[in-house]
C-alpha cells in the first residue's frame, strides 16, 4: 500500500464511553502555532485541511483553549461551520496562558465553567463533544474539576468529560465522580509510559486513549536532525532532542518502512492503531499537521497491517530510548 492511497471514502469506527468517532483524528495545534522550522500558518490552508480530513472520514477534530491563545478555536470553528454534524469536536481547557511560555494551571470549578462558554463562543457552536481537563491543577482536586465538568453535562454545554495526562489512580478517582469517556497522552513507539501508570485502569473502567504526538514530535518520521534545530524549537528543551542516541529508533522505523514500501509516518502511526487489541483499550491517533499532503498520509496509515514480526521489530526501539519525555 503506497502513501497515496486515500481515495476510500471513510475511515472506519471506534466507540467508547459513548462516543463513536473516526479511528484516527486531525490534531490542531500546529495551525495556530508550532515548531518554528514551519514558521506562521496559513488560515486558508488549515481550513482546507481540516475539510479534506472530513471528506477522508476524519471526524475527530482536536483543539484546546490554550493552543494560540485562542486562535485555534476560532479557526476549527470557522473551518467546521455547515459541516458540524459531521465532527466529533473535542477542546481542552485548563491551562490559563498569559502569553507563549508564560501559563497557570487551573482545574476549580469557577474557572473550567467560564472556560467552556468561552470556547463555546470561539468555537461558534452550542456544544462540545468531548471536553477535556487539560491538565490536573494544583488550584482543585480532581473530583471538584471532574463535578464542574459534570455540571456542563448536565447543562448541555458538552456530551463526554475527557482528561489528559493522568494516572490510573487519577482516572479512577475522576471516574467515581462522572463516566470518564477518554484520557488523552502523548503515545508512540518511543513514548510508552502510560502502558505502565494508566492502561489497566483505562481497560477497567472502557475510557478509550487517544493518543496526541504517534509520530514523536516528528522524530519518527526521519525527518528531524536534532543536532540542526533552530533556536527557539521546543523541541530543544526536551531530553529526547538532546541527544543522537537515538537515532537508531528513527532508523528501524525507516527500514521497516522500506521494506514494506510505505512511509516511516505510516509505520508508526500503523503501531499506534494496532495498540488497541493488545492493551485491551479503543486507541485513537490524533497526528497533527497543517498541511493536505501529510494529511493523506496518516490518513492511509489506518489502513497499514503490520504482522507480528514487524511489531516485535518496533516494540523493541522502545528499549532503546534515551532520555525522558520532559
Amino acid at each position: 500500500m503506497s502513501s497515496a492511497s486515500t481515495n476510500r471514502a471513510s475511515l472506519s469506527r471506534v466507540s467508547f464511553g459513548g462516543l463513536t468517532t473516526s479511528a484516527q483524528g486531525l490534531g490542531c495545534m500546529g495551525m495556530s502555532e508550532g515548531y518554528p522550522p514551519y514558521g506562521p500558518g496559513s488560515w486558508d490552508e488549515a481550513v482546507t485541511t481540516v475539510h479534506r480530513a472530513l471528506d477522508l472520514g476524519i471526524t475527530m477534530i482536536d483543539t484546546a483553549d490554550a493552543y494560540g491563545l485562542g486562535h485555534n478555536e476560532v479557526l476549527v470553528g470557522r473551518a467546521i461551520a455547515g459541516r458540524r454534524d459531521e465532527v466529533q469536536l473535542a477542546t481542552k481547557a485548563g491551562i490559563e496562558r498569559m502569553s507563549g511560555d508564560t501559563w497557570t494551571l487551573r482545574g476549580n470549578a469557577t474557572y473550567l465553567k467560564r472556560a467552556c462558554d468561552a470556547s463555546l463562543l470561539r468555537l461558534g457552536v452550542d456544544h462540545i463533544d468531548l471536553y477535556y481537563l487539560h491538565r490536573v491543577a494544583p488550584d482543585a482536586e480532581i473530583e471538584e474539576s471532574v463535578g464542574a465538568l459534570a455540571d456542563l453535562v448536565k447543562e448541555g454545554k458538552i456530551g463526554h468529560i475527557g482528561l489528559s495526562e493522568v494516572d490510573g489512580t487519577l482516572l479512577r478517582r475522576a471516574h467515581a465522580v462522572h463516566p470518564i469517556t477518554a484520557v488523552q497522552s502523548e503515545y508512540s513507539i518511543w513514548s510508552r509510559d502510560l502502558e505502565q501508570s494508566v492502561a489497566d485502569a483505562l481497560r477497567d473502567l472502557g475510557v478509550g486513549l487517544v493518543a496526541y504526538s504517534p509520530l514523536g514530535r516528528g522524530f519518527l518520521t526521519g525527518a528531524v536532525d536534532v543536532t540542526a534545530l533552530p533556536a527557539g524549537d521546543a523541541r530543544r528543551r526536551l531530553p529526547r532532542f538532546q541527544t543522537t542516541d537515538n537515532q537508531s529508533i528513527a532508523d528501524g522505523v525507516r527500514a521497516l518502512a522500506e521494506a514494506r514500501g510505505v512511509t516511516p509516518a505510516q509505520i508508526a502511526l500503523a503501531w499506534v492503531h494496532a495498540r488497541g487489541e493488545r492493551l485491551g483499550v479503543p486507541v485513537v491517533p490524533i497526528p497533527g499537521t497543517r498541511r493536505v499532503k501529510w494529511l493523506e498520509q496518516n490518513a492511509a496509515a489506518a489502513a497499514v497491517a503490520l504482522t507480528p514480526e514487524d511489531v516485535t521489530i518496533l516494540d523493541a526501539l522502545a528499549d532503546q530510548v534515551v532520555g525522558g519525555r520532559y
